[in-house]
C-alpha cells in the first residue's frame, strides 16, 4: 500500500475499526474511508455496491460485523449467522467487482472446535465440532473465510484471512447482556465498587482458560499484514500466553480496585474451556505483542470512566 493509497477500513467507528483506522493514520497512510451505519447499511448489497461506486478503494480491511458475548449469541442466534454472513458476502464481492487490490477480512479464534487440540493451530479449522452457544456466529466467519479462498482461486483476488484471539480495549463494548467477558467484568466490578456492593456473581467456575489480546496490537498486526502478507491460509494473531477466567477477574478487580468477595455461579455455562492460539505463524514474519493485560486493562479501565456513562 501507497501512504496515498485509498483504504476504507469497514466498521472504523467500532473497537478493532477505530484501532486500525489510528495505526493506519500513525503509520502515515492520509486516504483513509469510513462510514457510520447510519450512513451505509453493509446489510444491502445494493447500498454496498453504490458506495464502492463511488467511493472506489484501493484496499478494504474488514473490521465490520455483529459481535457480542455468551448471552448475546444464545439470545440471537439467527442476527448472528444472517448479518455476519450479509456484510461478509457484500464486502467481499463487491471489492472483487470494483477491483480492489487487497482485502482483509478479520474473524475470530471461536472458529476453531470445541475440544481443538493446543495451542491452535491454523490447519484445525472444521476438524471437530464447535462451541454450541457461538457456533452461529463461528460459522459465519468460517464462510468469510473460505469466501477470501474462493475469490483468490477463482477470480486471482489477493483476499487474505486474519483470526485474532479475545480481543479488548478502548471503545469496546460495555453492554451488560451484549459484551464479551473483560468489557463485562469492567462494567460489573466498577458498580460494584462505586455501591460498596461486598459481593459480585461471575459466571462459571472460572477455571476456563482464554488468550487476550489489545485490540491496538491487532490493528498493528492488521497493517502489518497488508502490507507483508499474501496467502490464501488464515493467519491466527495471539497475545501468545493465556489466562485462566478467574485470574482475568483478579486482574480487572485490581485495575478497578474492587476489594470485596467473588463468586462463582457454577450453574451458567462456562463455554470452550480453553482457547489458546498457535502465533508462531506471524511471529516468525516479524509482528509481536507489545501490550500486556494489566496495561491494556488500564487504558482500557480509563477510557471506559471517562466516555461510558451507566
Amino acid at each position: 500500500m501507497n501512504k496515498d493509497s485509498k483504504i476504507y477500513v469497514a466498521g472504523h467507528n467500532g473497537m478493532v475499526g477505530s484501532a486500525i483506522w489510528r495505526t493506519l493514520l500513525n503509520n502515515g497512510y492520509t486516504n483513509l474511508i469510513g462510514v457510520g451505519h447510519s450512513g451505509l447499511d453493509l446489510t444491502n448489497q445494493q447500498d454496498v455496491n453504490k458506495f464502492f461506486e463511488t467511493t472506489k478503494p484501493d484496499y478494504v480491511i474488514m473490521a465490520a460485523a455483529k459481535v457480542g458475548g455468551i448471552i448475546a449469541n444464545s439470545t440471537y442466534p439467527a442476527d448472528f449467522i444472517y448479518n455476519n454472513l450479509q456484510i461478509q458476502n457484500n464486502i467481499i464481492n463487491t471489492s472483487y467487482v470494483y477491483g480492489v487490490k487487497k482485502l482483509l477480512f478479520l474473524g475470530s479464534s471461536c472458529i476453531y472446535p470445541k475440544f481443538a487440540k493446543q495451542p491452535i493451530k491454523e490447519e484445525y479449522l472444521l476438524t471437530g465440532e464447535l462451541e454450541p452457544t457461538n457456533q452461529w456466529y463461528a460459522l459465519a466467519k468460517i464462510t468469510g473465510i473460505l469466501t477470501c479462498q474462493a475469490y483468490r482461486k477463482q477470480y486471482g483476488c489477493d483476499f487474505i484471512s486474519a483470526m485474532p484471539c479475545n480481543l479488548y480495549g478502548i471503545r469496546d463494548n460495555f453492554d451488560p447482556t451484549n459484551s464479551h467477558v473483560l468489557p463485562a467484568l469492567i462494567r460489573k466490578f466498577h458498580l460494584a465498587k462505586i455501591k460498596n456492593e461486598p459481593q459480585v456473581v461471575c459466571w462459571g467456575s472460572g477455571t476456563p482458560m482464554r488468550e487476550f489480546l489489545y485490540v491496538d496490537d491487532l490493528a498493528e498486526a492488521s497493517v502489518f499484514l497488508m502490507e507483508n502478507y499474501s496467502d490464501e491460509q488464515h493467519i491466527n494473531v495471539g497475545y501468545g500466553t493465556d489466562i485462566t477466567i478467574k485470574e482475568a477477574t483478579e486482574a480487572v478487580c485490581k485495575v478497578v480496585g474492587y476489594e470485596g468477595e467473588v463468586l462463582w455461579d457454577t450453574a451458567k455455562p462456562d463455554g470452550t474451556p480453553r482457547k489458546i492460539m498457535d502465533n508462531s505463524k506471524i511471529l516468525s514474519m516479524g509482528w509481536k505483542p507489545r501490550t500486556n493485560l494489566m496495561d491494556g486493562l488500564e487504558k482500557t479501565y480509563f477510557w471506559f470512566k471517562n466516555n461510558v456513562h451507566l
